[in-house]
């Protein structure tokens, strides 16, 4: 069992830039903005019982102060955006905490510009989810409220 099992919170972090979805190339994120988003996962965490913290930031170091602080959730759904291809520091700091990590992207990374391919963080994250548009962030959250249940995926 993992030292978080019977905390009922979840982090939420949006990366640098996402504070621009709905209008910010809406050809490859969508309309749907940031809010929106936040509000969504808010109500299907509600509905399971956790409570969910949204963050976003365009500073690479707020990021890290919040992984770094993330004691008191049981998970954390990463959107880390430009930083996941370049950021050693996030890499290390999601290492370095016992909360387990889900990477999100709303667009297919693979299918992108070739430096989008790489990802720095993840062999630090329990997974990636990408290219899914909001429903990344939901089946990351969904994922985790299962993990948070003790389901193994097997009806147990």
């Amino acid at each position: 069992m993992m030292e978080s099992d019977n905390v009922k919170k979840i982090l939420v972090l949006h990366g640098p830039n996402l504070n621009l979805l709905g209008t910010r190339e809406p050809e490859i994120y969508g309309s749907t903005t940031l809010t929106d988003i936040n509000e969504d996962l808010c109500q299907q965490a509600k509905k399971a019982g956790i409570d969910l913290d949204c963050k976003q930031s365009n500073y690479e170091g707020e990021l890290i102060d919040a992984i770094q602080q993330s004691g008191e959730y049981a998970y954390i759904i990463l959107n880390a955006a430009a930083f996941t291809h370049y950021s050693i520091a996030i890499r290390d700091a999601i290492a370095a905490v016992k909360t387990p990590v889900i990477e999100v992207h709303l667009s297919n990374v693979h299918k992108r510009e070739e430096f989008r391919n790489n990802s720095v963080i993840s062999p630090v994250v329990e997974g990636q989810i990408s290219g899914f548009g909001i429903n990344s962030y939901k089946m990351a959250l969904y994922h985790a409220i299962l993990k948070m249940s003790g389901d193994d995926y097997n009806g147990k």
